[in-house]
């Protein structure tokens, strides 16, 4: 059994539904061709970097779940044209286009030109996959004429573009998280007869689209490890952490301390982030404090802006919270 079908059967019985062609397209694209970084998270279920842009902020892919519920409501069928706003790597895409077929046709757009760059070369024999660069999520882009039935944002944002809404077909709808920084709401928006009809799917944190433009990394060790504590504190008053999180959260604490005194902050010191001991302990000890990570997130934001978390119904690792 591949790894990816073993994660499938996994996610399934935990209860998230796999529609057949998700299945399928799931099992016909390598998610090794999308990215270089070690691909264990997303076999575990976790996001997967793909990118570390020049300014230091890294890119993810989102987790296998997340992947699969944005793309079942997407309610996607054969020959569709699809626009994807936000690259992530990819890999999300090539799987929108494998489900289209041959005579489908995905359009992405971002405003990162490292992201379109790498997303070009990742996608370059993907014939019915077409990437462009826009100035900025506000403005229509020139070059992008037409009516829009699928619509899908990866990203944050706080609220949909108006020339997006505006060239929705009838019949047609967006998915997008929509929110603040520190949480949103997946909706899904679809129009019918000039109305607007609103579904929210859930809680959801994402980092948002345009990253770059948006985040401030300089944080140093310490810093962080005060600011980790604070979280510890929130989530004993709220009575929501147990033992084992707790110690962790503890552990990951005095790892910080203990880094030397002259270690930079994410940011400087010429250290590539993903190779920044900050870093490398928040994605070791990530896994053992999910459960909590809205909250973790709202503390830190924004240097773990690119961290996902959601807590859509049907993944019992997030149940137990009611955000």
């Amino acid at each position: 059994m591949t790894r990816t079908a073993d994660l499938l059967r996994r996610l399934s019985k935990e209860g998230i539904e796999v529609p057949k062609h998700i299945r399928i397209a799931m099992l016909k694209v390598d998610l090794e061709d999308f990215t270089d970084y070690d691909v264990s998270p997303f076999y575990a279920d976790r996001p997967v970097p793909y990118i570390e842009s020049n300014s230091g902020n890294i890119k993810t892919i989102s987790a296998p779940h997340m992947i699969i519920s944005l793309l079942h409501h997407m309610e996607l069928n054969q020959d569709q044209e699809v626009i994807v706003i936000g690259c992530k790597g990819g890999y999300l895409a090539a799987l929108i286009a494998t489900i289209v077929g041959e005579k489908g046709r995905v359009n992405v757009l971002d405003p990162s030109s490292e992201v379109v760059n790498y997303t070009k070369e990742r996608l370059s024999h993907w014939p019915t996959v077409e990437i462009r660069r826009i100035e900025d999520l506000s403005v229509a882009p020139v070059e992008f004429p037409g009516e829009f039935n699928r619509v899908i944002m990866t990203g944050q944002i706080d609220v949909i573009p108006e020339w997006v809404k505006s060239r929705i077909s009838d019949g047609g709808f967006i998915v997008a998280p929509l929110g603040d920084l520190d949480s949103q709401k997946l909706m899904k928006i679809e129009y019918q007869d000039q109305h607007e009809l609103e579904t929210d799917l859930g809680n959801v944190c994402f980092g948002p689209i345009d990253v770059d433009s948006q985040i401030d990394t300089h944080l140093h060790p310490k810093e962080l490890a005060d600011l980790i504590e604070l979280s510890i504190e929130t989530c004993e008053e709220l009575e929501i952490i147990d033992f084992d999180e707790m110690q962790s959260l503890q552990d990951l604490v005095a790892k910080l301390n203990n880094l030397p005194d002259e270690t930079p902050p994410i940011g400087e010191g010429g250290i590539p982030i993903s190779q920044h001991p900050m870093v490398k302990l928040l994605w070791h000890y990530s896994p053992s404090f999910l459960r909590l990570w809205p909250i973790i997130q709202v503390m830190l934001h924004p240097m773990i802006a690119n961290f996902e978390y959601n807590n859509m119904e049907g993944h019992d690792e997030d149940q137990d919270i009611d955000w």
